[in-house]
């Protein structure tokens, strides 16, 4: 009776060692990983000394990705204004064209010429074109 439970001991001392040898200390790993971060100490001084090139890195990174983010909303904002601005050029374009189109029609210009009282009236024949021979 006493040799089953050596042996059933000894197995199970081999099932143990089985386990921590084949990933059994994750669970160790996950304990300590857990306790420290719960206890604060997952970034401590110690991480600072042995990553300060990682963490500087990380820091201007961010610094990098925050100043390109708001000179992208900058200019943005700008495009959309000088687009505003160029639809109220369009806009006064056109209507300076209209007015400078209802100016030289020529009934515009003959009334203009008839109420100054210039005297001067539309011609009926074509110009003539001269010629040197």
């Amino acid at each position: 009776m006493e040799t089953h439970r050596d042996d059933t001991r000894r197995r199970q001392a081999q099932a143990d060692d089985a386990i921590d040898a084949g990933g059994g200390n994750s669970r160790k790993t996950q304990d300590t990983f857990l306790l420290r971060t719960l206890h604060g100490r997952i970034i401590s001084i110690d991480f600072f000394r042995r990553n300060w090139w990682v963490v500087l890195g990380v820091v201007v990174m961010l610094m990098v990705y925050i100043t390109n983010r708001y000179t992208c909303q900058t200019q943005m904002e700008r495009i959309r204004t000088l687009e505003r601005e160029l639809e109220v050029a369009k806009t006064e374009r056109v209507r300076a064209k209209s007015a400078y189109m209802s100016k030289i029609r020529e009934s515009s210009i003959q009334e203009m010429v008839d109420s100054l009282g210039l005297g001067i009236t539309v011609q009926e024949q074509p110009p003539y074109r001269l010629s040197r021979k």
